[in-house]
């Protein structure tokens, strides 16, 4: 049997002092978010694409220095529920990239989530 080749659409290594030299890979399908880890250990989450919910870039002072950034998720997943793309290179246009697959992962599953203020949830109960 053989495996289905995966295109990735971006990758990148954490980063220390601005060099790609961590033992952390994160990568990006169509449809997935990869986060491998380790390197006499290797541990690999997944994250699926319409399963997030939120995105934050955040760029330090140290992190403008080195020209690296982290850009911050939050999702539904059970086992990741927010982790962090640490010290990677153009954080602002990995978030746009991430979000316009998210948004078109969740067209594609015809999947919208629904988002409540407290005051709504609040009139609802009543």
């Amino acid at each position: 049997m053989e495996l289905e080749k995966i295109n990735f659409i971006w990758t990148d290594k954490k980063r220390i002092l601005g060099m790609p030299i961590s033992f952390t890979r994160y990568s990006v399908t169509e449809d997935r978010l990869f986060i491998k880890r380790g390197f006499f250990t290797t541990v690999q989450d997944e994250i699926l694409l319409y399963r997030i919910r939120d995105l934050t870039f955040r760029q330090t002072l140290g992190q403008k220095i080195f020209g690296v950034g982290s850009v911050i998720i939050q999702s539904t997943d059970k086992t990741n529920p927010e982790c962090e793309l640490k010290n990677i290179k153009s954080p602002f246009e990995v978030k746009e990239l991430i979000h316009k697959q998210v948004e078109q992962m969740k067209r594609e599953n015809r999947m919208r989530m629904g988002e409540f203020l407290n005051d709504e949830v609040e009139e609802m109960e009543e």
